[in-house]
């Protein structure tokens, strides 16, 4: 992963989400949206996430040191969960806004023309924010902007789903409004998990590749007898992948030869496993 290509494509993210963020803001103050304000704060994730984004990246990209032998990688993971505490939060107070609203009665919605057209642009603002931030999300490896665009899918369709609402308000449907709230925060608990469910196996180091993938593709070595002892972490979007395994070879096989033959096994392991670090133990058999 290019630690600076993935600030570059961060920096325009910032830029663009918070535009998005001061008009939606803008439109549900004047207006008196809660599902507008809502709207907005699931978009603040985005432009916090941007912010966050810069400065993990920045640290993640840290060569290895003494105390992080294996580099700074998985700090990006725990930016990303950071997100997900951010996100839990901001469901409870929306929902908890929303259900005094309904108590009460309802608000009534002054949502001009204008308004609607704003939040329409924001719209296709977030569409091809979503688009592109995944596209580069996967160039790179990030996790970060892999996980960044999925909530801005959502945000596309929370924006969909808060004009639809602004459109009954403006009939007199008042209670549609913090309705409406209430289902943009639960759109956002359904995106904290999904985040949160692809960054735990990361920090956790489930297992990236078949244990038997990696024996088969030893095994295919000449010189190597079998292949065990094998162990592998990283996983999808984590950006750098590792795997150990242990090959025994003839015992009859010399240190050069028996060298030679762990080269070739490191080199088809990283090939055709998309693997960046690779171990490999030599035994006598």
């Amino acid at each position: 992963m290019s630690s600076a290509a993935v600030r570059r494509v961060l920096v325009g993210l910032l830029v663009a989400n918070l535009a998005v963020l001061a008009a939606k803001v803008s439109v549900g103050v004047v207006s008196g949206s809660l599902a507008v304000l809502g709207d907005a704060l699931h978009s603040s994730v985005d432009a916090i996430y941007n912010v966050l984004g810069l400065i993990v990246v920045r640290v993640a990209a840290q060569a290895p040191d003494e105390n992080h032998p294996y580099g700074h990688g998985k700090f990006e993971s725990l930016g990303v969960l950071a997100v997900v505490v951010f996100l839990s939060i901001t469901c409870f107070e929306l929902v908890r806004g929303a259900v005094q609203r309904l108590a009460g009665g309802g608000h009534a919605i002054e949502m001009s023309d204008q308004g609607l057209a704003v939040l329409v642009g924001t719209l296709g603002v977030n569409v091809f924010i979503a688009w592109y931030e995944n596209r580069r999300g996967h160039e790179l490896s990030s996790e970060l902007l892999i996980a960044d665009a999925a909530a801005t899918r959502t945000d596309v369709f929370v924006t969909i789903g808060v004009l639809i609402g602004v459109l009954f308000a403006r009939q007199g449907y008042l209670w549609v409004d913090p309705i409406i709230a209430i289902a943009v925060a639960i759109l956002m608990v359904r995106v904290g998990y999904q985040i949160f469910a692809r960054t735990v196996p990361v920090l956790v180091d489930e297992r990236a590749i078949p244990e038997r993938v990696i024996r088969q593709t030893a095994q295919g070595v000449d010189g190597v007898k079998s292949a065990y002892d094998i162990r592998s972490r990283g996983g999808h979007g984590a950006g750098v992948r590792y795997a150990e395994v242990t090959i025994a070879v003839d015992r009859d096989a010399n240190v050069a030869a028996a060298h030679a033959i762990a080269d070739k096994v490191e080199e088809r392991l990283k090939q055709e496993l998309e693997l960046n670090t690779v171990t490999v133990h030599v035994e006598p058999c």
